[in-house]
């Protein structure tokens, strides 16, 4: 094939990370790890916070941003959220006492996911933390937390049933709500609703603003009940942006089965979409400018006029460009027309496999070789385990020099829910450590282990 024959899907410019690849450090970090690991960089965090708050200032909505601790488990960004005030999201007692343990308040917990046991709901409840109730059951649960004559009430939003996905398992319909905010009523004192949140999958903005302006509705009526009701979520599903559209479309329309390992297929419905045309902060304007059904005005002019503070649940967009992960090629196989390397690490690094996907951003070939011959030098990327299917990049990825063992594979942009959300201990092989780069800008980056390597 010829080199326009071999699709590209080359990631976003980021100053960052190419300051990182080209500082030497990354060789250093490979031979001193022995495997595969993962780097950091905070600097990016705090840009990407700064500019969804921007985006909240720009339109005078009172809105407030957790960051979604899911997305990936290092400590640095709970650090990161401990220092700028920023709110986190937990589902669990373990990621619960990691963020009070890295200093954040308890006022400043989001507490979500379904069916959530006692011993969570009563850490949420002593320490102050909301909780987004998803059923009847968890409401009357986190009632009973609440001891007779505390004075602090469990604090917590409903969490509605998106009527457009009505087979989600999360939230509750409208009957329930009904009931809920009844019970709401009945346990007095030992209560503090402030609101309703839902979970909606995709990245469409109109089905999000549409479903946000019912809830303000919702929190309308139940003040003339007598309940708080001022806030709402509307969780994550802040798209990012890694690549160009273009190069996207492009990507989209070239690529067939024949440019992966083994003839593997993927449909384009089966990839993240690696464009979208607002993303980070701007997805956050658009779905404030954005004007929900049956409404004259924006959103954003609804939750003025109303009163109602907007809450968000990001992962993925605070870690836009935050981190990147590092392989070393240790063999090389030869292919009819392709190279298959194998590295020293698995596709479980790379979650997108988690969802029989493959993550496509372009990885960076550091070659040592000074005699690697130039050219369009396609290799598919295949893990050291023993399982024909652990695949790191099913694509043939065609590399500008001839890979080699030695070299190092950096993959862009995976703090997003791609560096550990599927990682396991497989052949007993270190889970990749998680390394802190700080001040990209010196001379010498500076490193550190992040504080919750094991």
């Amino acid at each position: 094939m010829s080199t326009t024959d071999w699709p590209t899907l080359p990631a976003l410019p980021d100053p960052a990370t190419a300051a990182v690849l080209g500082s030497g450090l990354l060789e250093e970090l490979s031979y001193a790890f022995s495997g595969p690991f993962h780097f950091l960089l905070p600097d990016a965090f705090d840009a990407n916070l700064r500019a969804l708050r921007a985006a909240f200032d720009e339109t005078g909505v009172d809105g407030t941003v957790y960051f979604a601790k899911k997305a990936n488990k290092a400590a640095l960004w709970i650090e990161r959220c401990a220092l700028t005030g920023a709110g986190v999201d937990v589902a669990s007692a373990g990621e619960l006492r990691e963020a009070l343990g890295h200093g954040v308040r308890g006022e400043d917990l989001v507490v979500t996911g379904p069916a959530k046991d006692p011993g969570l709901l009563g850490l949420a409840v002593r320490h102050g933390a909301l909780v987004a109730v998803d059923a009847l059951d968890e409401l009357d649960a986190l009632v009973a937390t609440v001891p007779s004559g505390a004075r602090r009430p469990a604090r917590l939003l409903l969490r509605c049933l998106p009527p457009d996905q009505p087979h989600s398992r999360f939230g509750m319909n409208e009957a329930e709500l009904a009931a809920a905010t009844d019970r709401c009523l009945r346990a007095g004192d030992a209560v503090r609703m402030e609101g309703f949140s839902f979970h909606l999958s995709g990245y469409a903005i109109q089905p999000r603003a549409d479903l946000a302006a019912h809830l303000v509705g919702l929190c309308l009526k139940a003040r003339v009940q007598g309940l708080e009701a001022g806030r709402i979520s509307i969780g994550g599903g802040l798209p990012v942006s890694y690549t160009d559209a273009d190069s996207w479309h492009t990507f989209l329309s070239e690529q067939n089965s024949g440019h992966y390992h083994a003839g593997k297929s993927f449909g384009s419905g089966d990839f993240y979409p690696y464009f979208a045309p607002a993303a980070g902060a701007d997805a956050l304007r658009a779905l404030l400018a954005a004007r929900p059904e049956g409404h004259d005005g924006s959103f954003a002019g609804l939750l003025k006029e109303a009163g109602v503070a907007l809450l968000t649940e990001p992962g993925r967009a605070l870690l836009d460009r935050a981190g990147a992960t590092v392989f070393r090629v240790q063999g090389v196989k030869e292919r009819d027309g392709y190279r298959l390397l194998t590295v020293d690490g698995s596709s479980l690094s790379l979650s997108e496999q988690w969802f029989n996907s493959e993550y496509l951003p372009d990885p960076y070939l550091l070659s040592y070789a000074a005699d690697a011959p130039a050219g369009t030098w396609p290799a598919c990327v295949g893990a050291a385990t023993c399982l024909e299917s652990d695949m790191v990049s099913w694509r043939k990825i065609p590399f500008r020099r001839r890979p080699g063992i030695g070299d190092l594979l950096v993959y862009p942009n995976t703090a997003g829910y791609q560096m550990d959300s599927n990682e396991s201990p497989f052949h007993d092989l270190a889970l990749p450590p998680k390394v802190v780069v700080d001040r990209t800008e010196r001379p010498r980056p500076r490193w550190r282990l992040d504080r919750h390597f094991t």
